[in-house]
């Protein structure tokens, strides 16, 4: 399958991003969603207030928000809502982080029971202040989802435990079925849009997570419309394949506000087809790729696809 970069409409991009102050594009009919609304959309919004939970579609501005609440799906968000870091494509508060609630763990399973979901995503802030950067606590928050709901399959979305030993492994002790650790954006990138991370670590964590458990699905994404090309796209699918990633998510960045990054491009969905099909022919077991995919976005379906995947793999 031939590039898309000049032949579909893709285009290179210059090494340094635009300038904040330049005119941003304009954007496009297929990035437009509902309004959040509707008695379960309330439902769910109301039962995050009572447990006292921070969702990340709420604190990242996930376009998503409307269809996934109303359907009482929810991405919920441990370790608080102040972020140690300050990427500069993420909604999320940076600054002095919350003190720990030693009660989340507890108020998370509460809901994923009042919910009963059949598949739940658990992600967080960064807690670089943290001796293991918040791991104890999502260990303790899978265990109590554990016990109050056996049935429950759990997915993690964790930050990169930089310079945190041992914190890892005490997450994957606690068996989550999906370790998602997203690598946001193409190493070229980095400095610019997540400084406070290394694209090296964060690879080695989602090779780790292999090596210490086999069986958990592992799973990463990036945004595209930061100033990567699509050649980038297809090099990091080779990065993440290398390392034995199961499941690739791609979606459009969307700028949350003027302070953050701008947007360098609307891909279009032709070009998100076009990557999809690419990550497959390399060997990606799940491919979600679509102008709003998010890295929880339909995840329980994808979850049980995921399962076929590999059942078919093995038989």
């Amino acid at each position: 399958m031939p590039s898309p970069n000049t032949t579909i409409g893709g285009k290179r991009h210059p090494e340094k991003q635009k300038n904040k102050s330049m005119p941003q594009p304009k954007r496009p009919s297929w990035l437009r969603v509902r309004a959040p609304i509707g008695k379960d959309f309330e439902e769910t919004r109301n039962l995050m207030r009572d447990q006292n939970l921070v969702t990340v579609c709420e604190e990242a501005a996930c376009p998503n928000i409307g269809e996934c609440w109303s359907q009482k799906h929810a991405t919920m968000m441990i370790l608080g809502s102040i972020c140690t870091r300050a990427c500069a494509f993420c909604n999320i508060a940076t600054g002095k982080p919350d003190l720990l609630d030693p009660h989340e763990p507890e108020h998370v399973a509460h809901a994923v029971a009042k919910l009963n979901l059949n598949h739940v995503v658990i992600t967080s802030v960064d807690r670089d202040d943290l001796e293991d950067g918040g791991a104890t606590h999502f260990a303790q928050t899978i265990i109590a989802i554990r016990s109050m709901s056996p049935s429950t399959t759990i997915e993690i979305l964790t930050p990169d435990f930089f310079r945190k030993p041992g914190a890892l492994e005490i997450v994957i002790e606690a068996k989550p079925d999906v370790f998602n650790h997203n690598m946001e954006t193409v190493p070229r990138l980095y400095k610019t849009i997540r400084p406070g991370a290394r694209f090296e670590h964060s690879l080695s964590i989602l090779a780790e997570v292999k090596n210490l458990d086999p069986m958990i699905f592992t799973k990463s994404g990036i945004m595209v419309g930061l100033g990567e090309t699509n050649d980038e796209v297809a090099s990091i699918m080779d990065d993440l394949r290398d390392v034995n990633v199961d499941f690739m998510t791609i979606g459009q960045y969307l700028q949350p506000t003027p302070k953050h990054a701008p947007v360098d491009r609307f891909v279009t969905p032709n070009i998100f087809s076009y990557f999809e099909g690419l990550g497959r022919q390399k060997g990606f077991l799940m491919m979600a790729s679509t102008p709003l995919t998010r890295s929880s976005y339909h995840a329980d379906a994808d979850f049980q696809a995921l399962k076929l995947a590999r059942k078919k793999i093995l038989s």
